[in-house]
């Protein structure tokens, strides 16, 4: 069945998490018509550590009434499979940390008021587009048309599957929120602890939220019963074993393929519906944001829906290549690397990445870091731009 010449909408959004709300506010702030489409409704849980780097913080301050922030994180404690602890301060906030009902809801409230239309409830089955734009079939048999539709349903959802999106690298984690005791407010306020694994490319981290504790662990899919006997193990060195689990779940992350598609005709792909995440620390809602602001952007416009393309290739895929060869670094030699966080030069780096002022692609460049990378056994993947 061919759309309609006149849409119904200028910009669909499918997904309301991070980059979906950015891409509607973006979208709307351009003056474009735009309808998200929620599967579920906010505020409503999502499992993810739920911390902002200095770029998601900023972004988001932009935009938001207030920012929901739990905590603001100032101290950082490394371990290395729960030895050789260290902890290392800073005078600057390093991370802030939110509750992802709190986050998502407050940037729902802010599409909403540049203009957006939230249908929350409303699951979206497929696509099929033409010259003249994009119809989305709902659950139900109702219909959506819009000129341009920006898909941010996860990794799985029916936009990834549409654009053909393909992914290298998924790993599986595993979380809990424990309630948090006056004693376990006290001593983690304002730090969080990383601890390299036991097992090849793993971590776990340790999250403060005020009132709860966020506990997770993440490794390669595939290892089902590594990853549960980590966390099992993980919460029982840190004498946590008897906290009260509000929630306990898991999720799996996909990182694209350079190469891989993020766009097909009118239908835009941005956060983890594009496989855009940080492979080393698994890191998304910084990509999320951007890569969805970028997104709504460029369907406001709607000239030249290329330009999306070229900005991911030029800004994010470049962070994304780094992390590949940091991640690669990470799994042969976890020593080493908790080693480089406690002298100077790896303190800054790991504190620039935190506050979003330090260029991973940039550090791999330099003479000195290049040799130390070839040393140990690491080559830069070749890229090929996107088109």
């Amino acid at each position: 069945m061919p759309v309609l010449v006149e849409p119904d909408w200028d910009v669909a959004v499918i997904g309301a998490g991070p980059a979906g709300l950015a891409a509607a506010h973006a979208a709307a702030s351009g003056g474009a018509r735009v309808v998200v489409l929620e599967r579920a409704e906010h505020p409503r849980y999502k499992t993810c550590g739920g911390g902002l780097l200095g770029s998601s913080l900023r972004l988001s301050a932009e935009t938001l009434a207030a920012v929901p922030v739990r905590d603001t994180i100032t101290s950082l404690t490394f371990t290395l499979a729960g030895r050789r602890e260290f902890t290392r301060s800073s005078t600057e906030p390093l991370l802030s940390l939110v509750r992802r009902d709190d986050f998502d809801h407050a940037w729902c409230e802010a599409a909403e008021r540049a203009g957006a239309v939230v249908r929350q409830n409303t699951q979206v089955r497929a696509l099929d587009q033409d010259e003249h734009g994009v119809r989305v079939t709902l659950a139900g048999g109702g219909t959506v048309t819009a000129r341009v539709v920006i898909g941010a349903d996860g990794s799985a959802g029916v936009t990834s599957r549409h654009v053909g999106v393909v992914f290298e690298q998924q790993d599986l984690g595993l979380e809990v929120e424990l309630a948090a005791t006056p004693e376990d407010r006290e001593r983690w306020r304002g730090r969080v602890l990383l601890d390299w694994g036991p097992f090849p490319g793993s971590y776990g981290w340790v999250f403060p939220k005020d009132d709860e504790l966020t506990v997770g662990v993440i490794m390669e899919k595939g290892r089902g019963a590594d990853t549960k006997r980590y966390l099992r193990d993980f919460v029982a060195r840190l004498g946590l074993s008897d906290r009260t689990v509000l929630r306990d779940s898991g999720h799996l992350t996909r990182c694209r393929t350079a190469t891989s598609p993020l766009r097909a005709g009118r239908v835009l792909v941005a956060g983890d519906a594009a496989g855009l995440l940080e492979p080393w620390t698994r890191e998304g809602i910084s990509y999320a944001l951007r890569s969805g602001r970028w997104a709504g952007q460029v369907a406001a416009e709607s000239q030249d829906l290329s330009a999306y393309d070229r900005r991911v290739a030029a800004e994010l895929q470049p962070e994304m290549a780094a992390g590949h060869r940091l991640l690669g670094v990470f799994t042969r030699h976890p020593s080493l690397v908790h080693t480089a966080m406690s002298t100077g030069l790896g303190w800054r780096a790991f504190t620039g990445f935190c506050r979003g002022d330090f260029s991973m692609a940039g550090a791999l460049g330099r003479p000195v870091v290049k040799t130390a990378l070839r040393l140990l056994g690491s080559r830069p993947a070749q890229v090929q731009p996107a088109g």
